[in-house]
């Protein structure tokens, strides 16, 4: 290998590559077992999406809400999933998050309190009880602080600004990962006996999204190529309320919390609209039905000024906005020069999360690929067709610690790492070679068009027509892609050549989602089709997995995980829901 494509090494018995929730929960549960434990990070450790769950981590803890229990928490999941969901996963789910709330409480994290001194839990979307723990609405911001001030005093060695490209496989398993640091543009090879994949969700593939500029799918794309399945890719949630003006800050999520606080939607006629779309739960409807609902309201003419809807909390008071809400009221005071206690924000539908991932074993996190693991948002199954606001906190604490486990347990059998030099000079060659090309695409142009085309034809509601079309506008991406690259320039400091290889996992993400969406003929959760708009029984029960076969994706129905013990609390639940 040539002088300027030499690599550091750098060996562990697990690697966690992505550094939120869930990768630092995952990183502590492989550190506690003993094993030297590397966590890498794309951006600043901190700097995670986590901090974006402001409203609350779900957890029957029934603080509140005596009545609420495990069970109750199952059945809501279930059902705000459509029944998708791995029932296992939301078994295991329901079950542990009050656990890792309590374990987060004697790692030193702070939750608002109710009068006798219990962790305040406050209603939300979708679930029958009061149900979120929260700290105000900067609840992930103290998850993350607790979970890496633990991590930290605990030994964990932190890889901060690298980006990894490939996994290195030595025959079936996962051996290490090659990547880059971000900064220098020197290569790096991490050698491990298990890889943790927690790298979030793929919202920089959409136009309008609360992600920010990490979100580009990694995990998902990394775990496809080393030969595991996706699942669900289709689910992609649209949070009902982000940002709309100005134009800067279109998409910065505004926390479900406003609504679970009492904030109240308005249409430009100041009708209370989701009278009609959810008479029962009104504003606390699951994501897909108010986003849905607001999309509908703005297509028929009834949308604020700037192309959303209005979202009241000040009937609240300003003490009690200030309170409970002080980031959303800093947010818009700071950004919008709007005044939540005194007036309405206007909001609109921001590509959110995404249910869909890597499918994992619900017990291990494993995938299908020897000594790979999932958790949190890059993987699938837990939240089916739809997440509850709140699962994702409590998601990534239960099945962080899980994959933390299940790759400790793989590492410890695991023979030591054995490196092919060819596909790390494969990778090598990869990143170098977007110097190489004459005439080549820009990258900002391309990712621009798939942002451009995943809104139009494959956002809120989605057509046969609309599908087929952006699978054309995918494929002259794809080709496109093939010849993307800087046409000066070196390593150190270049966001474009950093682009250029985030365009390839966009693009695999873009185009599972657009094929599983084409595939799913009905209408379910996040995934809505005009021309299909009712359940269809036999979607009602499968899931769809891809798998790459050569170069093509390769989708196959699935049938969903259900637990038979489990089925009396389901029949229970849509008994209930059916009067």
């Amino acid at each position: 290998m040539s002088d300027d494509v030499k690599y550091q090494t750098l060996e562990h018995d697990v690697i966690v590559i992505g550094a939120g929730g869930a990768g630092l929960r995952a990183a502590i549960e492989c550190s506690a077992r003993g094993l030297k434990t590397a966590l890498i990070c794309k951006s600043l450790l901190g700097k995670a999406h986590t901090v974006m769950a402001e409203g609350g981590i779900a957890a029957a803890l029934a603080n509140v809400d005596a009545q609420d229990s495990w069970q109750t928490h199952f059945q809501d999941t279930l059902f705000g999933g459509k029944y998708l969901n791995n029932w296992r996963m939301a078994e295991l789910h329901a079950k542990e998050a009050p656990e890792r709330v309590k374990e987060l409480e004697r790692w030193g994290a702070v939750f608002d309190r109710t009068p006798d001194g219990k962790i305040l839990q406050r209603a939300f979307g979708g679930h029958t009880y009061k149900r979120l723990a929260h700290v105000g609405d900067r609840t992930g911001l103290e998850l993350i602080r607790t979970l890496q001030d633990k991590g930290i005093h605990q030994g964990i060695d932190v890889y901060m600004e690298c980006t990894v490209t490939r996994l290195l496989k030595d025959g079936d398993r996962v051996c290490g990962a090659f990547g880059y640091w971000r900064e220098t543009g020197r290569f790096v090879v991490f050698k491990a006996r298990s890889i943790i994949l927690a790298t979030g969700g793929i919202g920089k593939a959409y136009k309008i999204t609360s992600n920010s500029w990490e979100y580009t799918g990694d995990g998902q794309a990394l775990g496809y190529e080393a030969g595991a399945e996706l699942v669900d890719m289709e689910f992609v949630q649209f949070h009902p309320t982000g940002m709309v003006w100005p134009p800067g800050v279109m998409g910065l999520l505004v926390t479900e919390a406003v609504r679970g606080e009492g904030g109240i939607l308005t249409n430009s006629k100041g009708e209370r609209f989701m009278e009609k779309y959810d008479p029962k739960r009104m504003e606390l409807s699951t994501r897909d039905v108010v986003a849905r609902a607001i999309y509908t309201e703005v297509k028929e003419g009834r949308g604020s000024p700037h192309g959303g809807c209005f979202l009241d909390i000040s009937h609240r008071g300003a003490e009690y906005v200030k309170k409970k809400l002080p980031s959303m009221y800093h947010q818009f005071k700071e950004l919008a020069d709007v005044d939540i206690t005194t007036g309405p924000m206007e909001v609109g539908p921001t590509c959110h999360y995404t249910m869909g991932g890597i499918k994992v074993d619900a017990d291990t996190a494993a995938s299908r690929v020897p000594g790979l693991f999932a958790a949190g948002e890059c993987s699938g199954g837990m939240n089916g067709a739809n997440r509850l606001g709140g699962n994702s906190l409590s998601d990534l604490l239960v099945f962080g610690n899980r994959a933390g486990a299940g790759a400790a347990d793989h590492a410890k059998k695991a023979p030591a790492p054995k490196m092919d030099e060819a596909q790390v000079n494969d990778a090598a060659k990869e990143m170098t070679g977007y110097f190489e090309r004459p005439n080549a695409e820009n990258p900002y142009q391309l990712h621009m068009d798939l942002q451009n085309t995943m809104h139009a034809l494959v956002g809120i509601f989605r057509e046969e027509k609309e599908l087929s079309a952006a699978i054309g506008k995918l494929e002259d991406i794809k080709r496109r892609a093939k010849n993307v690259g800087i046409a000066e320039g070196n390593r150190m400091y270049n966001p474009g050549w950093h682009l250029c290889r985030d365009l390839h996992n966009m693009i695999v993400c873009a185009e599972a989602v657009t094929r599983a969406a084409l595939m799913r003929k009905e209408s379910r959760g996040g995934h809505s089709r005009i021309d299909f708009p009712k359940y269809d029984d036999h979607w009602g029960t499968h899931n769809i997995v891809i798998q790459k076969q050569g170069e093509a994706m390769k989708l196959a129905p699935c049938p969903v995980v259900q637990i038979p013990e489990l089925k009396p609390l389901v029949d229970d639940k849509k008994a209930k829901e059916a009067k």
